[in-house]
């Protein structure tokens, strides 16, 4: 008797978990004509997004209000990721043909091209910073060689950084999905992951393939989550975004290939994951958000809403999301 009373207060403990969870995903905005997928949460207060429709949003209180702005000459292209570097500082990435980088430092008003590629097949999927001067653009491979851009001086100017040896399968390429397929750790050290046909971790010019759903152009990885040596990847396959098998996958960095698959995988395609604390995840997709407090072993189901992207403060404790038209804030 005494079990089954501990059993049942574990499930009803659970069951008010799940519930607390979902009741505490608070919509910050709704109704936006975007579709957004860049997001950059600088601290507690300044927060950046951006989406389709050359669209750019800024709150500088936590999300309660927000500027929006359409880049001027950029009304029909899609930002599909965004870097903040202060309040007033920020970068962007426009996809496909021409491949275009747009800086700002008057906080959104005017924007300027720091860079430009009109390569044929040209398509920059995502970026990350390790720091305020140091940072990294992925896109899809031109030919069979990887596609990288660096900066050191806070994306003032990029360059083409060369991986040496390492090719692209066929049919393998990045998504631009959330801006969250790179994790740039300073000077030309970097981890990526890949999907499509075949999918892959990408770590400074090496690449270990992925125990997750592949063999389609929408299968594979989305995005990568660091946390010290700590990292989780989600996918799956976009085109059927409830499936579970092949969409998580957990390592650490310092043993690359040692691979974990959760025993309770998120409910569906997640197109971004995200790190709450050291031991606590978040990750969603077009199907719901999951949250896991075992470093991605269990997820929770915590929303069926759909959601592109979904970041942690850099500095502080907000977590935020985006998908199309709308954003929201996780209290925990």
């Amino acid at each position: 008797m005494r079990l089954r009373l501990l059993l049942l207060s574990g499930f009803f403990s659970w069951i008010f978990t799940v519930s607390s969870f979902a009741q505490n995903i608070e919509v910050l905005q709704t109704g936006l004509k975007t579709s957004l997928r860049g997001l950059a949460v600088l601290n507690d207060q300044v927060i950046w997004t951006s989406g389709s429709g050359g669209t750019v949003g800024r709150s500088l209180d936590g999300g309660k209000t927000w500027e929006w702005n359409k880049v001027p000459g950029f009304e029909k292209r899609e930002f599909r990721d965004i870097e903040a570097l202060d309040q007033n500082t920020a970068i962007v990435i426009a996809i496909a043909e021409p491949g275009n980088i747009l800086k700002t430092t008057d906080g959104g008003k005017t924007w300027k091209t720091v860079f430009t590629d009109t390569t044929k097949g040209v398509f920059m999927d995502a970026m990350d910073f390790a720091n305020a001067k140091y940072g990294m653009v992925i896109g899809d491979p031109i030919g069979d060689e990887l596609y990288v851009l660096t900066t050191k001086d806070g994306g003032e100017s990029w360059s083409r950084f060369r991986s040496g040896k390492l090719k692209m399968e066929k049919g393998e390429a990045f998504f631009a999905a959330s801006g969250t397929n790179i994790v740039h750790h300073g000077r030309d050290l970097y981890t990526a992951v890949s999907g499509g046909m075949i999918s892959r971790l990408i770590r400074n010019g090496e690449a270990i393939e992925l125990p997750l759903a592949k063999g389609k152009e929408t299968t594979g990885a989305y995005s990568i989550a660091v946390y010290k040596d700590q990292a989780a990847v989600v996918g799956g396959n976009y085109t059927s975004d409830t499936a579970r098998a092949g969409n998580c996958v957990l390592f650490k960095l310092s043993q690359p290939g040692s691979f974990r698959t959760p025993a309770e995988p998120p409910h569906g395609y997640r197109s971004c994951v995200e790190f709450i604390t050291g031991g606590q995840l978040i990750c969603c997709g077009t199907s719901g958000v999951d949250v896991s407090n075992d470093l991605g072993m269990h997820w929770t189901l915590v929303s069926k809403d759909s959601y592109n992207v979904v970041k942690r403060s850099k500095a502080g404790r907000t977590v935020i999301l985006a998908g199309d038209g709308k954003i929201a804030k996780l209290i925990y």
